[in-house]
Order: structure tokens, then C-alpha cells, then sequence
């Protein structure tokens, strides 16, 4: 019970990595709110959770439904101590001049915007208050970058270092914010990472680039998450974790 007593937000929480890390704290004694766009879906998470988790429809581009969310979790829970910002979202791996205007800016409005929206909504109340704790969930992709999503990775540059910048200005604040940086993962975008099906020998190619010899997944990250918000982390603050079975090495 890691994280009993605590309250914890978790967005794009309706499947995946999200999904994971929402279980995850739930199961060592957080109340959870499930964020997603996909409102059935972070209903199915938040009943299969049970013990007082909530969902949240809540689209993470738009700051009016990202503040609306925080102050719905804080009224369910009494405070809200706990943020991690993982939705996320790519274009298919493939040529950088086959991503239009649009598809960019879905990138950066899903990756960063995302985060910018969700310190305004949640910082001041964590000024007042004592503290609090984001996570944000890059990716190995800002750091050693793959051919054909250069797009995302650059976004994901910008989340890892956006993590680094936010910690050093909120110290003082007693405010930390940790990033995670998995590796390739179990989940709905891995086709989309990997530009191709998901067959058993495109899965082997990847999977021959990191060195603990298989892609991550949900609990991977999930437990990453656990220490980091849990108060065993609490002198760690501006770390980018990477949870990539050696991939960045």
C-alpha cells in the first residue's frame, strides 16, 4: 500500500500503459480518476478498478476539459496529489514528408499541449496546498531516436525536457515531476510504431534492437510510475527513467 492515502489522475488511462499505471496505484491504495477520450473505455477501467475510481471523458488537447477534470477528481476526492500525463499519440512510422500540417500539430497538441494545459490546471492548487507529483511519460523515442517518426520523437524530446525544466522551477513548491521513457511497447500504437503489421517476424526486428531481448510493457511502466509518485522517491525530481531494457545504451 505504496501510495495509500494518496489521490492520483491518469490520462489516456483507458488502455495500455495508462490503464496499467491506473491499476497499478489503485491496487497499492490510491483513489484513481481514469482520464481518456474514449469515455466507455475509461468506464470499463474505472468499474473493473472498483474502490471508488471514477472516469473521466476528457480530451487532454483542450485546456477547459483538462481543468474541468481536475476539478471534478478534487471534489470526488478531496485533493488531488498525484498527475501523470501519458496520453499520447503518433503518425504511422514512414517518410517525414508524408505527415501534413494537421497530423503535426495532433502530435504536439497530444504530447506537449497536453502537459502545458495540465500545470496550468493543477499547479496552483498544488502552490496552496503541499505539493504534489507529475509524471509525465516520454519516451525512448526522444532520446535515441528510430527512422520514420521523427515527428513524434522530436514531441517527445520536448516532453523529456519540458520534465527537466518543470522540476527545477517547481522544487520550491515542494512540486516533483519525473519523466518515464519506455521502450517500444505491448499496445495500440505498437503498429503504429513499427509501421508495419504486427507479425510475429516484424515484432522479432524490433525486438532484436533492445537488449534485454523483448518489447516493454504495461506493468514495466506501471511500476516505474509506483516509485516514482510513492514517498520512497521523495528526493527525486528532473529524472527521465528509462524503462527500455537497454535500448538507449
Amino acid at each position: 500500500m505504496r501510495l495509500q492515502g494518496k489521490t492520483a489522475m491518469v490520462t489516456g488511462a483507458a488502455s495500455g500503459f495508462g490503464k496499467g499505471i491506473a491499476q497499478t496505484f489503485a491496487r497499492e491504495g490510491a483513489r484513481v480518476a481514469v482520464l481518456d477520450l474514449d469515455r466507455a473505455g475509461a468506464e470499463a477501467v474505472a468499474q473493473e478498478i472498483g474502490g471508488g475510481a471514477i472516469a473521466i471523458e476528457c480530451d487532454v488537447t483542450q485546456g477547459d476539459q483538462v481543468a474541468a477534470a481536475v476539478g471534478r477528481t478534487r471534489e470526488a476526492f478531496g485533493g488531488l496529489s498525484i498527475v501523470v500525463n501519458n496520453a499520447g499519440w503518433t503518425t504511422p512510422n514512414g517518410p517525414l514528408l508524408g505527415t501534413d500540417e494537421a497530423a503535426f500539430r495532433k502530435i504536439y497538441d497530444v504530447n506537449v499541449l497536453s502537459i502545458f494545459h495540465m500545470v496550468h490546471a493543477i499547479v496552483p492548487h498544488w502552490r496552496n496546498e503541499d505539493g504534489g507529483v507529475m509524471l509525465n511519460v516520454g519516451s525512448t523515442a526522444g532520446i535515441r531516436p528510430r527512422p520514420g517518426l521523427t515527428w513524434y520523437n522530436s514531441s517527445k524530446g520536448a516532453v523529456n525536457l519540458m520534465t527537466r525544466s518543470l522540476a527545477v522551477e517547481l522544487a520550491p513548491d515542494n512540486i516533483r515531476v519525473n519523466g518515464i521513457a519506455p521502450v517500444m511497447g505491448v499496445t495500440g500504437l505498437l503498429e503504429q510504431f513499427m509501421g508495419c503489421a504486427d507479425t510475429p517476424e516484424n515484432r522479432a526486428r524490433f525486438v532484436s534492437t533492445i537488449p534485454l531481448g523483448r518489447l516493454s510493457e504495461p506493468r514495466d511502466v506501471a511500476n516505474a510510475a509506483l516509485y516514482l509518485a510513492s514517498d520512497e522517491a521523495d528526493f527525486i525530481t528532473g529524472v527521465i527513467l528509462e524503462v527500455d531494457g537497454g535500448r538507449t545504451i
